[in-house]
């Protein structure tokens, strides 16, 4: 069995979080979030955030960018903030189990919290009166899910440099 190995990171630096943050923000701005299968990119950094960072990025910071979304989808106030918390939620609560699975397995924990708050989102609308938008709507988590590894990494990149660059230090 062959085991990556696990890096000895440097702790994440809060302008990082806030820049990616704002950067998924950014990218759910783009005309495309109305395309089929274009995953949250925000419900995604903050899942990845709540797992690696539950201290400094929390169900408040979730709070904050569900209604930063509310307020740009034009949806019921407070809509994404609730999916967003529970998102955040879930994900503090799994936090230590989900790092020590491989990274495939990881994917599968983040679809069901994706999937989770999808279906919070969609309980409020249709409990409102809209309508079901249909089952491609789900696409959406899965594709989160599968971009999980390449989310990981990009975030993850900086953290992993050392400090002190030695080449012949292993680490």
């Amino acid at each position: 069995m062959n085991q990556h190995p696990h890096y000895i990171l440097l702790p994440a630096n809060g302008f990082f979080i806030a820049f990616s943050l704002l950067i998924a923000f950014l990218l759910n701005l783009l005309p495309w979030g109305q395309w089929v299968g274009v995953p949250d990119f925000v419900a995604l950094t903050l899942v990845f955030w709540s797992i690696h960072q539950p201290r400094k990025v929390g169900i408040g910071i979730a709070f904050f960018m569900g209604l930063l979304m509310d307020v740009h989808d034009a949806a019921l106030l407070g809509e994404n903030a609730l999916s967003y918390t529970l998102l955040s939620y879930f994900a503090i609560m799994i936090h230590r189990r989900v790092l020590w699975f491989p990274m495939g397995v990881q994917a599968l924990h983040v679809f069901s919290l994706l999937l989770v708050a999808q279906m919070v989102g969609l309980i409020i609308r249709v409990f409102v009166g809209g309508a079901f938008p249909g089952w491609m709507l789900f696409l959406e988590s899965l594709i989160a899910a599968a971009l999980w590894p390449v989310v990981t990494w990009l975030l993850l990149a900086p953290q992993r440099r050392a400090t002190n660059r030695d080449d012949t230090r292993p680490i």
